[in-house]
């Protein structure tokens, strides 16, 4: 085997500014060189120049894709395949790997798809023709697969019951960076919450519990951006919250308000149309900076998170459990820096950028094989 492969990474949209974890990874990569391939550019801080994006912008790029999503079939993308020569493509999210999965194929590339959450359950759960023709797409998708990777074991399950070979699938934690150790110091806010304003983050619970801590007056850091965030701001002024809401953030920035926080706040749950969570990346990332979670039993949640150990862990949808957790923390420094340390280990023995990676490539070198 050559000591250098490539791997087309495909996201149809490079790059959204809530991924950073689909750049890390393959930035990370040691034996197998990545080209990043995508349908359209998307304007954020993750985008780079070096980005292959098969369309143009504009009406005729949007056409574009509309066309590559109603077919399958799309010339520039395989063209640009062609010219990527790799020995497999790798797709970020399985509605995105049916988008690749006929190029791919017309080229003879082995496929990789990684699922996350929402590409499995809500997408997959919706109702009429759009639904059943989504699961048919992802039917087709991971028959093509030679593996299908799941960052969870929940959503492992859900690629099973969609129709994916259970031999094909893997469940592979996505890594995160481990930071060298800071000084210990003061921190500038009690509580951070970073993600996108979807009902599954469980922003609402946050407030609400953030509101029953008015003794405590707890600095709240809200970081993130989406369709729920005008509306957080107003019950968060309306509960009368110490809250500042940064929208969306660079990673450095977003690594900054980690480390300057004491507690990470991830009350995921199930939404109302049946999106969940993978496992948050967020909770990888602040453990990795010595700060616990108190997050919730959703999904793949406890694969990160230790209850009593690493963090606190409560039922979904209880903003009560959510309170108590964090008045549990907030008030005992002792204990919060116990957790913050068994977080950090937990972290670099499970969920280290490189190790996963390393592992991610020994799976790339099966599916090429």
């Amino acid at each position: 085997m050559a000591a250098e492969q490539r791997v087309v990474i495909w996201r149809s949209l490079l790059l959204p500014g809530s991924e950073t974890f689909v750049r890390d990874q393959g930035g990370a990569l040691t034996r197998w060189r990545p080209t990043y391939v995508g349908a359209l550019r998307h304007p954020s801080p993750l985008a780079r120049a070096t980005d292959v994006a098969v369309l143009p912008g504009g009406p005729a790029g949007r056409a574009g894709f509309l066309a590559l999503r109603a077919t399958g079939r799309c010339r520039p993308l395989r063209a640009a395949l062609r010219r990527a020569d790799p020995r497999l493509v790798h797709a970020h999210f399985a509605g995105d790997g049916w988008l690749v999965a006929r190029s791919a194929a017309a080229l003879g590339l082995p496929l990789v798809i990684t699922a996350h959450g929402r590409d499995v359950t809500s997408q997959a759960a919706a109702a009429g023709a759009r639904g059943a023709r989504y699961r048919r797409h992802l039917r087709e998708a991971f028959a093509q697969a030679a593996l299908v990777l799941a960052v969870s074991r929940p959503i492992a399950q859900r690629v099973v019951a969609l129709g994916a070979d259970p031999a094909r699938v893997r469940v592979h934690h996505t890594g995160v960076p481990l930071p060298a150790p800071q000084p210990a110091g003061p921190k500038r806010w009690d509580v951070v919450f970073v993600g996108r304003f979807v009902p599954k983050k469980g922003v609402d619970d946050l407030l609400t519990a953030a509101a029953a801590l008015a003794d405590l007056r707890p600095r709240l850091l809200l970081v993130g951006d989406g369709p729920g965030l005008p509306e957080a701001r107003r019950r968060a002024a309306a509960l009368r919250l110490d809250a500042t809401f940064t929208g969306a953030c660079p990673p450095a920035d977003v690594a900054r308000h980690l480390a300057g926080s004491r507690l990470l706040a991830a009350p995921s749950k199930l939404a109302p149309d049946g999106d969940r969570e993978g496992l948050p990346t967020t909770i990888l990332e602040a453990a990795a900076h010595g700060v616990p979670a108190v997050a919730t039993r959703h999904s793949g949640i406890p694969e990160a998170v230790r209850h009593g150990e690493t963090g606190l862990l409560g039922p979904e949808g209880d903003p009560a459990a959510l309170a108590a957790h964090l008045r549990a923390l907030l008030t005992d420094d002792a204990r919060c820096r116990r957790l913050a340390a068994a977080a950090r280990r937990h972290v670099g023995a499970h969920f280290d950028l490189h190790t996963q990676t390393a592992r991610l490539e020994t799976l790339y070198d099966e599916a090429a094989g």
